[in-house]
């Protein structure tokens, strides 16, 4: 009797890093649950109007980070990155999102759990969001 074992899919993206493989010297991919942390950063930090004709993708948080630094502002903050992954992540489930922010340091403290679909184990993002000009 042969033992069947189904086989999980993972999911994958390109490394925006763009390493080259040590050697096939081809461009390196981020798998599992790396490619979905790489995808939620870059939906954070995407503005609208930042990709071609998908003018509707982005969250506006780096523009949130030029306002006055107060507790409104990091629910602003809160809502714009909560809104971006569920519009436009499908493979995770939000369980907790944090906004502090960070006076000595001029910037928010961003905290992400979240569930990957398909997997049991939960998963978190730190980012320290600041601003750059």
């Amino acid at each position: 009797m042969v033992k069947v074992i189904a086989r999980k899919n993972d999911y994958a993206d390109l490394d925006l890093d763009f390493m080259p493989h040590p050697t096939t010297k081809d461009v390196m991919k981020k798998t599992g649950e790396e490619a979905i942390k790489r995808s939620v950063r870059n939906l954070i930090f995407t503005n609208f109007y930042d990709r071609p004709f998908q003018s509707y993708i982005g969250s506006n948080a780096l523009k949130l980070l030029f306002e006055n630094m107060n507790p409104i502002t990091a629910n602003f903050l809160n809502n714009a990155i909560r809104e971006v992954i569920i519009n436009n992540e499908p493979r995770v489930s939000i369980n907790d999102l944090r906004v502090d922010f960070d006076y000595d340091n001029n910037g928010y403290n961003v905290t992400l759990y979240f569930t990957i679909l398909n997997r049991n184990e939960p998963a978190v993002i730190n980012l320290f969001l600041e601003r750059i000009r």
